[in-house]
């Protein structure tokens, strides 16, 4: 079982428990149910040990022993150890179920000052932390790969300040991003960051990763958009960098190093975040297109039409729409008499004028169907319309898992290659066990979701897979991570994008920050050697 949100009341996870359990019993497999306010998550298999399917060899680390144990039950509350089996399960295991550690603690501490004593005390006694947040990423890079401590940073989750008029949001690392961006929402503001798992991704992870999502073609990625933060180092050291000036143009900025790290080089607490205002006129244009050029045309054209209220350019191709409406139940608002287009764009302007942005779009919308761009589409400005469309392409990642394992690759490409990826690899693939290649993504930031689906994990198939995927995209001068990071799973390509001196400099920078690497060990970077 997997909690996606904090809940201590035991009757409630007892009756959670039957439910699951009536599940699995019936052989339900990547099943989502809404539980009160919370989604669960519940498999009738586990993904094999990580450290068995990727033959690692575990760190130098300390063993877990009860007095380590009962250090942390005197210093947080006894409900805030979990020791658990099966509740460990749930932070051991990820999202998409291909990753499984084999951690027997889980932390949950809810100030800094807790991060601060854990983190001296596993530095001080060599024990290996995993630090986690909402564990919805792709690579592997929020779960452990042997018996880690697992860092939980659910329940730190206070907006310490809003500012409304510079437009900068306070908060504490465990804050859910919707609820973030429904605080924000009463002051007449919003988050500069969108993402399809909004609702259970934590804004730490989202830091940690650099997280980019649906709306960096306007609003640029989280490098740019945190004023400050604070974070703890390895020996309990807090790094108090929260700065909450637009400009501060004094020494380093020691924030970069943590944003994108990954929690390799500390553990973010606090976070301020500059806070664009919510537009007055917001409108969505979801079209059908018959080829990929057409969708790069309909993309270079936006630009140069929409300009300054363009928002959001998202690309799907017909197979990865049809998770949403085969598995989800959604609707295409485009399908007629059985046809699917064989991709299609999903525009959003964003703007201060309803009139004004209307006009242009419209301008745009006769242009692209007089030129024979787009093949058929809609146009609306109607709330519900607009998130029944951002449904289809926001819940992909959902319907995906319903069919099995998931290859999963998130990657960025020069535009002219960035469908040539799926392409090549219908090419390279031809496996009858494969249900389907497809790719879904960021056309305006070239950041392209390519998922290939098979019933069960299968060794030969991701040995065909990797590394031929990501050589491929280095040879088109690519990057094999786009926003999720490199994690665990992609720590043995991170050369294809990064040059030796680059790699070389953040093992020494890893080196001097956590010298005995008791920080997110075997993400991120090969191991190397640390002191005892």
């Amino acid at each position: 079982m997997v909690e996606e949100e904090e809940d201590n009341k035991e009757d409630e996870k007892m009756q959670m428990q039957r439910i699951l359990r009536n599940c699995i019993s019936v052989g339900t497999l990547n099943v989502y149910q809404r539980y009160g306010n919370r989604i669960l998550r519940y498999y009738s298999t586990k993904p094999e040990l990580t450290s068995i399917r990727y033959k690692i060899q575990r760190g130098p680390y300390s063993m877990l022993t009860d007095e380590h144990v009962n250090f942390f039950e005197r210093l947080l509350d006894r409900n805030r150890v979990i020791t658990d089996p099966e509740e460990c399960d749930g932070y051991n295991i990820d999202f998409a179920n291909t990753v499984r550690g084999q951690s027997r603690l889980v932390l949950k501490p809810k100030t800094t000052e807790e991060v601060s004593q854990i983190l001296k005390y596993c530095n001080d006694n060599c024990l290996a932390v995993c630090p986690q947040s909402g564990n919805t990423g792709l690579v592997g890079g929020s779960t452990p790969v042997f018996d880690e401590i697992v860092l939980s940073m659910k329940l730190m989750n206070k907006i310490i300040e809003t500012n409304e008029i510079a437009g900068i949001i306070i908060c504490e690392a465990g804050c859910i991003l919707k609820e973030l961006d429904d605080h924000l929402s009463t002051f007449d503001l919003m988050m500069p960051l969108d993402l399809g798992a909004k609702g259970s991704c934590l804004i730490g992870g989202n830091v940690s990763t650099n997280a980019g999502g649906i709306r960096l073609l306007r609003y640029g990625n989280l490098h740019g958009n945190i004023l400050g933060l604070e974070a703890v180092k390895a020996n309990g050291e807090i790094i108090n960098s929260l700065n909450d000036l637009k400009k501060n143009n004094t020494g380093f900025h020691l924030k970069h190093l943590f944003i994108g790290s990954e929690g390799t080089l500390g553990v973010v607490t606090k976070i301020a975040i500059q806070c664009p205002s919510i537009p007055k006129a917001v409108n969505v244009a979801f079209f059908g297109l018959n080829s990929f050029d057409n969708v790069l045309k309909i993309y270079h054209l936006a630009k140069k039409e929409l300009g300054e209220i363009l928002s959001s350019c998202e690309m799907m191709d017909k197979l990865s729409i049809e998770v949403s409406t085969k598995f989800l139940g959604l609707q295409n608002p485009l399908a007629s008499n059985g046809y699917d287009h064989d991709f299609y764009v999903l525009l959003e302007t964003s703007g201060s004028h309803m009139a004004h942005d209307e006009e242009k779009l419209n301008a745009f919308v006769e242009k692209v169907l007089n030129d024979n761009i787009v093949q058929d589409g809609t146009l609306t400005s109607d709330t519900t319309k607009m998130m029944n469309i951002w449904a289809l392409r926001e819940r992909i990642s959902e319907g995906v898992l319903r069919e099995g394992y998931v290859f999963k690759y998130d990657v960025s490409l020069p535009l002219p290659y960035f469908y040539k990826v799926v392409e090549v690899l219908r090419e390279h693939l031809r496996d009858p066990r494969i249900i389907r290649i497809s790719g879904y993504g960021h056309i305006g930031d070239g950041n392209i979701h390519v998922q290939v689906s098979i019933p069960t994990y299968q060794e030969d198939i991701a040995s065909q897979l990797e590394p031929f995927i990501f050589e491929y995209i280095s040879s088109l001068r690519g990057s094999v991570s786009a926003e999720h990071g490199i994690g665990f799973k992609k720590t043995k390509y991170l050369h294809l994008s990064r040059t030796q001196s680059e790699i070389e400099l953040m093992q020494h920078l890893k080196l001097t920050m956590d010298p005995k690497g008791i920080l997110n060990p075997y993400k991120v970077l090969h191991p190397i050697n640390i002191s005892s």
